[in-house]
């Protein structure tokens, strides 16, 4: 009978667990010099090792013949502990056995001696299922448990368990196992069972496992199937992963807002028969790595990446900012919860999200303005973008020097562009737009933004007419004017800077003024 690969290849001895030495350590030593406890607590994500530690720590301690703290597994102990024959080590499944009754057995059978091995030990996996019953009978228990019983209970969610229940157990917490770790183990285990890999493929393998051991055993095994070479592009298919180009290529699409490279990745996902909540998540690490790149120093330390991948990457990232990325990082979340609920149609979630993601004026959230405040920004430091007065002085000076024939002509141009004989205003177009992204979230402003109107003279100033001062009052702060030119500059695609934006209150009939197209002043 097939044995899986995870089962065949578990560690039997404290040296052969990978990533957890910090705790194996310790094992050790305790059972060498006969210093264990009455109980354990093994917490951590699944496949890391916790239920092989509880395994062998039961044979350590009834090993007849114990190497350096690990058993020996070839003394009749350890052979029987293994066949699982050993009456006196007990496995209990906590998620199928969680009720006082099941508890209530091993107390009552916990009082009486071994009857071949020299201590009884009590492994409880997944303990934090138990109903609270269950915990209130098991508690007495491991406060005052006999000399010769030992439990071990094993959790994935430590923070269901009752205080009263941590504090009676030697606590270890078992951390997930790094990618090379892991690599090297899955290398190990193709040499010894004959099968042809890529390091770069097992790399893969390893990030998918996410830091998990069996599972990273079992996708080898799956991989390994038909014992072709395991290569990038068969776990790729495999998995049902698009790979680090394809993520790049997406990313780089919504930095160039180029729809049609982003419908063609999500065809390329779904004609694949890949799944999109997988690919989602691919593009959530991918931006959580680029804003490792973007926010530290010493990205190199926080990502588990090669100096290629890294500086591309880097490339990347420079294409947008960190508000940009807050922002679409917001929406990769949001979406990846409403996939959940979306059933068949995951792909246009999916494609809604990307094209918001490359068109912020699509979105009115703050998130989605100070993304599009900040590319403002940028740009004008960055000369792309130049103030009004600046314009001004560039446009007088093309037109300073003239062809000799034409001096006449520039001059009359020259005076109507520099000093217009009267400032026409008009009507502000978009007011409604930039008021709603003014007020996003401050119904009371929204309300006194609606009774006022806005209008641009043609010097570049916008005025803000209210019908009254006490409208005018509510709405003339420093926070909530700061927001309504932010709003404006973004709207209107032009730098406004704080004296641009006037307040006011109409003078005379405010209704007849906004019915004017256009109002002349002096």
């Amino acid at each position: 009978m097939h044995q899986a690969l995870y089962r065949k290849w578990r560690p039997q001895t404290f040296g052969d667990v990978c990533g957890q030495e910090h705790i194996t350590s310790i094992l050790e030593y305790e059972t060498e010099n006969n210093k264990f406890s009455h109980a354990y607590l093994f917490c951590g994500s699944r496949g890391t090792g916790k239920t092989t530690c509880a395994k062998i720590l039961a044979k350590a301690v009834n090993c007849e013949s114990p190497v350096n703290g690990s058993p020996c597994n070839c003394c009749p102990s350890c052979m029987a502990i293994d066949a699982g024959t050993a009456t006196d080590v007990l496995e209990m499944d906590a998620a199928s056995n969680n009720g006082v009754d099941n508890i209530r057995d091993i107390r009552d059978e916990v009082v009486y001696s071994p009857s071949a091995l020299k201590y009884r030990v009590y492994i409880v996996d997944e303990v934090h299922m138990l109903s609270g019953s269950a915990f209130n009978a098991l508690l007495k228990t491991l406060e005052e448990p006999p000399a010769h019983a030992i439990f071990i209970l094993a959790t994935t969610e430590l923070h269901k368990l009752p205080s009263t229940i941590v504090s009676r157990c030697q606590r270890y917490d078992f951390r997930r196992i790094s990618t090379e770790t892991l690599v090297d183990r899955l290398a190990y285990i193709a040499d010894n069972e004959g099968i042809a890999y890529s390091r770069d493929a097992l790399r893969i393998i390893a990030k998918m496992a996410q830091g998990g051991m069996r599972d990273a055993i079992s996708l080898l095994e799956l991989c390994a199937g038909n014992r072709e070479k395991i290569t990038t592009e068969l776990v790729n298919t495999t998995l049902g992963v698009g790979g680090r180009e394809s993520m790049e290529k997406t990313v780089l699409a919504i930095a160039d807002s180029d729809f049609d490279a982003i419908f063609a990745a999500v065809d390329g996902v779904v004609s694949s028969s890949k799944d999109i909540a997988v690919f989602w998540q691919d593009l959530v690490s991918f931006y959580r790595d680029m804003l490792v790149i973007k926010t530290t120093k010493e990205a190199q330390s926080y990502l588990d990446l090669t100096d290629d991948e890294v500086s591309r990457l880097s490339a990347i990232a420079q294409r947008f900012t960190k508000e940009a990325m807050l922002y679409h990082c917001r929406i990769l979340d949001e979406t990846l919860v409403n996939m959940q609920k979306a059933g068949s149609a995951k792909r246009t979630v999916a494609e809604m999200a990307l094209i918001k993601m490359c068109d912020t004026s699509l979105d009115t959230n703050a998130d989605s303005i100070i993304a599009r405040l900040a590319k403002l920004e940028n740009l004008i430091a960055a000369g792309a973008v130049a103030p009004i007065a600046e314009r001004k002085e560039k446009i007088s000076v093309e037109v300073s020097e003239p062809e000799p024939k034409k001096q006449e002509e520039h001059k009359a141009v020259k005076e109507d562009i520099s000093t217009p004989a009267q400032n026409t205003l008009k009507v502000l177009r978009g007011w409604n737009e930039i008021i709603e992204k003014a007020a996003a979230g401050e119904a009371s402003a929204l309300g006194f933004l609606r009774m006022a109107k806005a209008f641009a003279d043609t010097n570049g100033k916008i005025y803000v007419r209210f019908p009254n001062d006490f409208a005018k009052n509510m709405v003339d702060k420093p926070k909530t004017r700061e927001a309504l030119r932010a709003a404006m500059c973004i709207t209107l695609g032009r730098n406004l800077s704080e004296g641009d934006v006037i307040f006011g209150v109409f003078e005379g009939n405010e209704d007849t003024l906004g019915e004017l197209d256009e109002l002349n002043i002096e």
